[in-house]
């Protein structure tokens, strides 16, 4: 009676860590999957993803170090790539000043660095605005004419 009852403690515990076993290492295959579409997000990025929009006044500028600062601290770099414009043609960050009003999109980079992708420094220029339309053109364009 006492064999047949450890038989049958032996047979459960086999069951039970045969339950177990297959679980933990589905969850722990389902981790890796997960850290790899983290870093398939983080590396193989598409155009414009992950790009955050800002704007605001220079409070600090550092041309030495290509590095400007706007309101909430965000320290923003600018790098080889980044798309500058001032008045609508491209300009550099020697274009800028502090007190100017500037606009674009950043991007986190290494070590959370925030890194500018473009740059718009001062208004929009007028042919920009928003909502104007085609028609309004069309009028201003023969206005100039006469």
């Amino acid at each position: 009676m006492k064999k047949l009852i450890k038989t049958i403690i032996v047979i459960a515990a086999i069951a039970a860590l045969a339950n177990v076993l297959p679980t933990r290492a589905a969850a722990a295959d389902e981790k890796k999957k997960d850290e790899k579409k983290e870093e398939k997000k983080e590396g193989g990025k598409k155009k414009g993803e992950g790009a955050i929009p800002f704007s605001g006044k220079i409070s600090a500028l550092d041309k030495a170090t290509k590095t400007f600062t706007i309101p909430k601290d965000r320290h923003i770099a600018v790098t080889a790539t980044t798309k500058i414009t001032k008045g609508g043609k491209p300009a550099t960050l020697d274009d800028a000043a502090v007190g100017e009003e500037v606009a674009g999109q950043y991007k986190k980079g290494e070590g959370d660095k925030l890194e500018a992708l473009s740059l718009r420094i001062g208004p929009k220029p007028e042919g920009e605005a928003k909502g104007k339309k085609k028609d309004e053109k069309k009028d201003e364009k023969k206005d100039e004419k006469k």
